[in-house]
């Protein structure tokens, strides 16, 4: 089919066809289960365990707006009078996206987890820029703000356990091979149908790999700058 490039409002969703509304709840839902997931990860651990009170109330408003992100999908969701209010609670085994059922036990992870998996969301909400679903725009760029304001704390975060020592720059660098190899799965399999689905009805822009690609060249810079290695690309290679 031709790409589709009119404008859905929720009136009209259940007029559309039946993949068009699968693929437009998926994606919603995927998003807001990523958004909530984050903050299961760190909130307990690091809200009041970061170092500085100025860190903790960082780690709190990061989480306050990760939190607000969710609600926005849900409120997305809700206008087609769909509720995945159950996502809140979810165990994070069964988080839709493998990287939020990881482990965060050092600061490190903490910051290196804003910088690479939250420029992973950027990238993830980026596709969204232009959507069919005509709601998004309403709050896609306030979020795309936030999500920018957390990339950059990681990655002075980073700098700063660079520039503190042996220790730091190990933990750092530690961190970021972590990350970054869970960072590249998120974009999901190079060869994706549904991806062709996606941009065929107006829901995202580019495919995984072209997604992947832009990411990578846009990280590796960001990882040398604040003096760490770029960790192997291959590594574990989900996504082929």
């Amino acid at each position: 089919m031709a790409q589709f490039n009119d404008k859905v409002e929720p009136m009209d969703f259940t007029k559309m066809p039946k993949e068009y509304q699968d693929l437009l709840t998926r994606l919603l839902t995927i998003q807001a289960d990523c958004e909530i997931g984050g903050p299961h990860i760190y909130v307990d651990h690091w809200t009041l365990r970061a170092p500085t009170v100025d860190d903790q109330w960082r780690v709190a408003r990061i989480a306050a707006e990760e939190i607000d992100h969710c609600r926005k999908m849900l409120r997305l969701l809700g206008l087609l009078d769909i509720d995945r209010s159950d996502i809140l609670t979810r165990p994070r085994s069964k988080r839709e996206v493998d990287a939020f059922k990881e482990d965060m036990p050092t600061w490190a992870d903490f910051a290196a987890f804003g910088m690479l998996i939250d420029k992973v969301g950027e990238y993830q909400l980026e596709e969204m820029n232009g959507s069919t679903y005509r709601p998004i725009e309403d709050y896609l760029g306030q979020i795309l703000r936030e999500e920018k304001g957390h990339i950059s704390y990681g990655q002075q975060q980073l700098e700063k356990l660079v520039k503190s020592g042996d220790e730091g720059r190990e933990q750092a660098q530690a961190a970021v091979d972590k990350w970054y190899t869970v960072g590249l799965d998120m974009f999901g399999q190079s060869q994706s149908a549904r991806t062709e689905r996606y941009i065929e009805w107006g829901l995202k822009r580019r495919t995984n790999e072209e997604a992947r690609r832009q990411y990578i060249a846009e990280v590796d810079p960001l990882i040398e700058g604040v003096g760490l290695v770029v960790p192997d690309k291959l590594k574990g290679r989900k996504y082929l």
